[in-house]
């Protein structure tokens, strides 16, 4: 039973004609750009906007019409998945590499869906390390003060063993805080870091989620407020 499949063909039935539609990443997000380009195939008429240079190219080879940032203004829906996801909807994202995009892309959507399997659903955010994108200038600076917040910090490697770099060409912090009781606390000592480009907790921004289930089923979720 795929549950990341279940839960993006159910969210992409959200998206109708005409719609401007941001397109996630990772391994989740993945199903449901495959879902929208059977759906492109099949008469859906959209234009997009990816959040990534592998989403990108992955639409491209679906089919799927992708329109330059700079005309998208604002887009109707974003799928998106999550590497960790509570109650209130708040989320840890970046495990993907691509949370600054991401982030700004589902700022400048009307509605963010996300779509996940059940074992992203926690009770309190903090079992997967929080992604944190950072410069490269001074990066051991940087790497101090996320370790004063109480992180065990890790650098991101890609797959030759070098640092990892975002198609915006900086590093990944992978921020180990364990359980993570105050979020939006958390989210505002981050950003007055200098050298942080963005991180991964991404609060009071999803509307939605759908989670798939392991006996076929799906779960939804939505933000109160």
């Amino acid at each position: 039973m795929n549950m990341k499949r279940i839960a993006a063909e159910h969210a992409a039935g959200f998206i109708q004609n005409g719609m401007k539609v941001g397109l996630g990443t990772g391994s989740t997000a993945y199903y449901a750009i495959v879902t929208i380009g059977e759906r492109v195939r099949s008469g859906l008429s959209i234009e997009a906007v990816a959040t990534s240079q592998a989403s990108e190219q992955l639409a491209r080879e679906l089919g799927i019409p992708l329109v330059p940032i700079e005309q998208a203004r604002q887009l109707d829906i974003t799928i998106d998945g999550a590497d960790e996801l509570d109650d209130r909807l708040r989320l840890i994202k970046g495990g993907g590499g691509a949370l600054l995009r991401e982030k700004m892309t589902a700022y400048n959507s009307k509605r963010l869906i996300i779509i996940a399997d059940e074992s992203k659903r926690v009770p309190r955010l903090g079992g997967f390390p929080l992604p944190v994108e950072v410069v490269t200038f001074a990066k051991e600076w940087t790497v101090r003060s996320l370790e004063a917040l109480g992180a065990d910090v890790k650098l991101r490697l890609d797959g030759q063993g070098d640092l990892y770099r975002t198609d915006n060409g900086n590093y990944i912090a992978d921020c180990s805080f364990g359980v993570i009781d105050a979020p939006e606390e958390l989210a505002h000592e981050l950003q007055r870091i200098p050298g942080v480009v963005e991180h991964g907790l991404f609060i009071s921004m999803a509307d939605m989620a759908v989670i798939g289930c392991s006996d076929g089923s799906i779960q939804t979720l939505m933000r109160s407020s």
